[in-house]
């Protein structure tokens, strides 16, 4: 077992363990691995690493907009691509062969391409504020980006995040809790997709933290848009997903697709894409490796993950404020279980919409 805390940042000051409960954390199976010991369940989510700050811009004519995480003083960052069908900006600056080593932005967006945009707003807010890689003549903002598609969400697809939405998302950023379900790029996302769009579920943001007894850090931030289901790691049982017939329950994509009822996703029309950050110091190698760990909670937490249909990407940020070193397989276990957890948080906060009810349309509580 995993003993968690839920854990509150007070003005000014650093995150306080402030009470205590207990929860298992395991696979798809159920499986416990491995025992952590004694750690933090922080309530911020991505913003309880010193450094980061999360904003969200959404579309009100349409359900779209866009996420920013913010890292103005610089943090070493690494990327992991596995989806068949990405859409991305800026992820071959990541390789560790590159010269860059530092992003000051994350960008993930609504809009399918046109989303991409989004992260020249930001890079305009950066640049006004003299932040960014520094040249012989000006400071260029880096900031990678990843979007999903949900041009399919609403009346007008010509509605789509730019470079605007992006500054105004910069221009809210801050360091309290991260808000959660139909924000930013979450507005349009929606999940369980293996029956058909008919039987879809709204899906959209989560985010989960923890912290260890010696200070350490590791957190995630998920915009879910998955073609398959949510699963509970702890439970097996699916969150929200592709429903039945009627509308009025859970199919299960596993069993779908195990009696060949189940229907593979339109390519390019969905991904899961995000974010999980920790406090320590990691080279770019270490931090590419904290974002292929990672993708250890998207198998878990989805059914199926990582299909032809999907663009599942996750970057990974290292600020580097903790000087104590660190251990590399912690971090990216850890990243793995905030990162699940993130995934039905994002399923429990969605609301639903036309088209698309969410879990607690269904009173689904696995």
């Amino acid at each position: 077992m995993l003993i968690t805390a839920a854990a509150r940042r007070p003005p000014g000051g650093a995150s306080l363990v402030s009470r205590y409960c207990i929860v298992s954390v395991g696979c798809l199976f159920g499986a416990l691995i491995m025992q952590f010991g004694l750690a933090a369940q922080a309530t911020l989510g991505l913003t309880a690493v010193d450094g980061i700050k999360v904003g969200h811009h959404t579309l009100t004519s349409r359900p779209t907009g866009c996420t920013v995480v913010l890292v103005e003083a610089g943090a070493v960052a690494g990327v992991d691509v596995r989806g068949g069908a990405p859409g991305t900006r800026e992820t071959a600056l990541l390789d560790p062969t590159k010269t860059v080593q530092e992003v000051h932005a994350i960008v993930l967006a609504g809009g399918s391409a046109f989303g991409l945009d989004a992260a020249s707003g930001v890079v305009r807010y950066l640049a006004e504020r003299d932040i960014g890689y520094d040249t012989r003549v000006a400071k260029v903002p880096i900031v990678p980006a990843a979007i999903l598609f949900d041009l399919g969400v609403g009346d007008d697809p010509t509605i789509r995040p730019t470079a605007e939405c992006g500054y105004r998302a910069a221009e809210v950023s801050t360091a309290d809790t991260v808000a959660e379900g139909n924000v930013g790029a979450g507005a349009g996302a929606t999940i369980g997709k293996s029956g058909g769009i008919g039987r879809a579920m709204k899906g959209g943001v989560g985010s989960a933290a923890v912290i260890l007894p010696d200070g350490l850090t590791v957190a995630a931030l998920v915009v879910v848009n998955a073609v398959g289901d949510v699963i509970n790691p702890v439970t097996g049982q699916v969150v929200a997903g592709v429903r039945t017939e009627d509308g009025r329950g859970l199919a299960d994509a596993r069993t779908l697709l195990r009696g060949g009822a189940g229907r593979p996703g339109r390519p390019g029309e969905n991904t899961t894409i995000g974010v999980v950050a920790t406090d320590a110091q990691l080279t770019q190698v270490q931090a590419t490796v904290m974002a292929q760990m990672a993708h250890d909670g998207f198998a878990r937490a989805l059914a199926p993950s990582h299909t032809p249909s999907d663009g599942d990407a996750i970057f990974a940020l290292a600020t580097g404020r903790r000087t104590v070193p660190a251990n590399l397989s912690t971090i990216g276990a850890l990243a793995a279980d905030v990162m699940a957890e993130a995934i039905v948080r994002a399923a429990r906060a969605a609301v639903g919409i036309p088209g698309y009810p969410a879990a607690r349309d269904l009173r689904v509580s696995p």
